[in-house]
């Protein structure tokens, strides 16, 4: 058992030893309801590393009994998938497929799924970290049922941290105390098996030293960084470099933002979904400082997907150089969540009267558009009329940043609402 990692023996083998994900398999959840009728549809779990997805499909298809196909997109094709779908068919067991990873899949093979989906061969279950309307074809997605896992929560990764304890101490016949906890749960960022690995290399590490082993923050950190290269080489520290990708753009440091990217090249990362982050970052963090920076990051995701790697690297490299060395604002970012606060306040407020669609006479006799002024017809296509409902006129949600072109912005919104917004 020594050689099996901690993570791997504490994988769960019936539901209700599964941590998390109470909202889909707790009580009265509708997949537990669907499990205990034996009918399952096709579905793709969604959400982040290490919250169960995997160990999830192994005990749907351990519960209902039937036959279990597993194959990794990072390292599966075709043939894989046919080999799958003809053993299912062959078999008089009901088969289920789990597909990690199945966003890596492209076009063509995720077309090759549809047919045994659609007559029942198997029933799918994808795993993604991705969000699955951009990364899984419509008419499969139409198949499938998403099952969105959420992080796993401070109660439920301590469960998981005295669970450990107990089998680390059975295995080496040392105490364990865990005098501080805020570290291992720090670095595992809500991800169970990034947790278990810390933990084991901390154990393994302090167990060298003394037969009663105590854990404290401090030794956690010095553990972890000094096993930094192969959290690295498992890919453990995936979010964590991407983090400190984004943040480099984010503070302007084209340098360090280049350097990143090469670590993420260089251990395989999928380039789309660091060329959609960067898409993202685009908009959150420079949006109207510099319009352009989306346009030159969508370009960027589209030869990215056409061309590929490794010439994709160029492109990543010059569109993480120019929203590095962009001017940033975050001001479109603040305004869509303010006014999205607002509206959980005070939910749905009326839509003024002249403001509403007449596409019926009735409508119309109801005073809908009545006294709209339509701002084509007026001086510099603008007119003073309220646009918010009662309660909130006046209400400023975009306020520019301290950058030239909005500036320009500012001035301009000035210029035409006078002091109504306090530009």
């Amino acid at each position: 058992m020594k050689n099996i990692p901690l993570a791997e023996q504490m994988r769960p083998t019936t539901l209700d030893q599964y941590y998390g994900q109470e909202h889909l398999v707790g009580k009265d959840s509708i997949l537990r309801e669907a499990l205990e009728k034996g009918q399952i549809p096709s579905m793709i779990f969604w959400g982040p590393p290490g919250v169960g997805k995997t160990t999830l499909s192994y005990l749907i298809a351990n519960y209902l009994k039937w036959n279990f196909y597993k194959i990794s997109a990072v390292n599966s094709g075709v043939r894989d998938i046919r080999d799958a779908i003809e053993s299912a068919r062959k078999s008089e067991e009901p088969s289920i497929l789990f597909i990690d990873e199945i966003h890596r899949f492209s076009k063509s093979q995720q077309d090759s799924l549809l047919g045994a989906v659609e007559e029942g061969i198997l029933t799918l279950i994808g795993a993604t970290t991705e969000n699955p309307s951009f990364e899984v074809i419509s008419p499969l997605l139409s198949r499938c049922q998403v099952y969105v896992l959420k992080t796993l929560n401070r109660s439920q990764l301590e469960a998981i941290l005295d669970n450990a304890k107990i089998i680390m101490e059975n295995q080496l016949q040392q105490t364990i105390s865990v005098q501080e906890s805020e570290a291992l749960l720090r670095i595992s960022g809500g991800d169970a098996r990034k947790l278990l690995n810390a933990f084991e290399l901390t154990v393994t590490s302090l167990a060298r030293k003394s037969q009663h082993i105590t854990i404290t923050n401090k030794d956690v950190e010095t553990v972890i960084q000094q096993n930094l290269v192969m959290y690295d080489k498992k890919g453990e520290n995936h979010y964590d470099i991407i983090s400190a990708f984004i943040k480099s753009i984010r503070g302007s440091d084209p340098n360090a933002a280049v350097y990143w990217l090469a670590r993420m090249v260089a251990g395989g990362e999928d380039p789309l979904f660091i060329a959609r982050r960067m898409l993202i970052l685009a908009s959150e963090d420079i949006g109207n400082a510099n319009p352009n920076a989306l346009l030159l990051a969508n370009t960027c995701f589209q030869s990215v997907n056409v061309i590929g790697m490794p010439e994709g690297k160029l492109i990543l490299s010059q569109t993480a150089i120019y929203l590095a060395c962009s001017p940033k604002s975050n001001a479109s970012y603040i305004a869509i969540n303010n006014a999205l606060s607002t509206v959980e306040k005070t939910k749905d407020l009326p839509v003024p009267l002249h403001l509403r669609n007449a596409p019926t006479k009735l409508m119309s006799e109801l005073s809908y558009g009545k006294d709209y002024k339509y701002a084509h017809n007026y001086n510099h296509n603008f007119v003073n009329q309220e646009f918010f409902p009662d309660d909130l006129t006046g209400t400023t949600f975009y306020n520019p940043g301290n950058n030239s072109r909005e500036n320009e912005l500012r001035s301009r919104l000035k210029q035409l609402w006078k002091d109504k917004y306090n530009y």
